[in-house]
């Protein structure tokens, strides 16, 4: 029986593997769809929008999306299998290009900000396949296919605002109408990357089986993890969003901006070379809290000054504290659920995140036109702080569980 294990784990593994490396190249792939969004966004809303104040809707529509596809992203997994979600997410992705770019040629801020929302459509499915990695993975794998596939991320990092830089002009006077054009394109070779991932329909028999959500998400371990990775995300993006108009509204150019939003989405993602292996070692707590201090540094550096490096030191650090902690807040998930429990618990734990995320989202742009750069890092500090106080607690009640659960030593007697 335990060969019998050991084989089914070594051929889960095999498995897992092979998905990483198509997961990985769709993460990089879709990935510039999210740092073509994020890069112009703001931008191309201050162009299109009837008022400043509105120019980050855009990217919050992108967020809207992200919040509005999970559950139905988890729902048609638990249905008809991963790789359908998979394919319909793409769709999405080439949609928001050709939409994107049409809604700039013709002036349109309504139809750029349905762009947008699609694009959060295949963000939200893209965000599935950390998790898709960990499928039949053993344990002492899952939190290394996780941080591999994400790894992808930084390749979205080159490849995405690069797009921009080289495409931003090709159609004057109608800045980014081509980089949409483009981003369709890359979407499409993600959607035949995709279809070549082994993730079967789930047995009918699964659909019916687990514990009742609610049951679940009252576990200490799940609101934790759950609530670091609502911080993590949010607050990330938070700063994210408003950091290329706050560079433009400071004096800094275009090209100032796409390297900030380049080099962050590197730092993102960089770490996943050895995220999973310091989740291993010193365990996912402990990776979560470094990345919650790492993202209170990047707000600090935000607010000592405002000229170009100050920008880029701030969003690089942002981006590996976002890494650390979203990383590490998945391998906490997946530490709270059963096999056939899977997608609902990680659409539910992604609808947490990026419901939240919407709300950040839509406030950054009030937040920034209204109070300033300086308020929008300032706002960071309160859910840091809140997130590290849960996630302590969580583990202190983990470890006396742990403790309570082992037998009592019965005293040998004296002879």
């Amino acid at each position: 029986m335990i060969d019998m294990t050991a084989a089914e784990g070594a051929s889960g593994d095999a498995r897992a593997r092979a998905n990483v490396a198509r997961l990985a190249a769709a993460q990089a792939l879709t990935g510039a769809n999210a740092a073509v969004i994020f890069a112009t966004g703001a931008i191309v809303g201050a162009s299109l929008a009837p008022d400043v104040s509105l120019a980050t809707v855009p990217i919050s529509m992108y967020v809207l999306g992200l919040a509005g596809g999970t559950l139905p992203n988890g729902a048609i997994s638990r249905a008809y299998g991963r790789r359908v979600a998979f394919i319909i997410g793409t769709g999405c992705g080439v949609l928001t290009g050709l939409l994107g770019a049409f809604a700039i040629l013709h002036g349109s801020f309504a139809l750029f900000c349905c762009a947008t929302f699609l694009g959060g459509l295949y963000g939200a499915v893209s965000q599935s396949y950390r998790f898709a990695a960990a499928d039949g993975a053993s344990a002492e794998f899952r939190p290394k296919a996780v941080s591999w596939v994400m790894a992808g991320g930084v390749f979205a990092g080159v490849l995405g605002p690069q797009l921009v830089q080289w495409t931003m002009d090709v159609w004057p006077p109608y800045l980014f109408a081509f980089s949409f054009v483009m981003q369709a394109l890359v979407a499409l070779i993600a959607m035949a990357t995709l279809a070549g991932v082994d993730a079967p329909r789930p047995a009918p028999s699964d659909l019916h089986l687990g514990r009742p959500l609610l049951e679940i998400a009252r576990q200490p371990r799940f609101i934790a993890a759950a609530l670091c990775g609502v911080i993590a995300y949010p607050t990330m993006n938070l700063v994210m969003t408003s950091a290329p108009l706050a560079m433009q509204m400071c004096g800094l150019s275009v090209s100032d901006s796409n390297f900030g939003i380049q080099w962050h989405i590197v730092a993102m993602y960089g770490p996943s070379f050895f995220t999973g292996s310091l989740i291993a070692r010193f365990g996912a707590p402990a990776v979560v809290a470094a990345g919650l201090l790492l993202e209170a540094a990047g707000a600090a550096v935000g607010l000592s000054g405002i000229t170009a490096m100050h920008f880029w030191v701030t969003l690089i650090v942002l981006g590996i504290g976002w890494n650390f902690g979203f990383v590490g807040a998945s391998a906490l998930v997946l530490e709270t659920h059963r096999s056939e429990e899977r997608n609902k618990v990680q659409a539910f734990n992604d609808f947490l995140v990026f419901g939240m995320m919407a709300v950040g989202s839509f406030s950054s742009g009030q937040l920034l036109a209204n109070y300033g750069w300086s308020t929008v890092n300032w706002v960071v500090f309160p859910p840091v702080l809140l997130g590290l106080v849960v996630l302590a607690a969580a583990s202190l009640t983990r470890r006396r569980s742990a403790l309570q659960e082992v037998p009592a030593v019965t005293p040998m007697p004296e002879t």
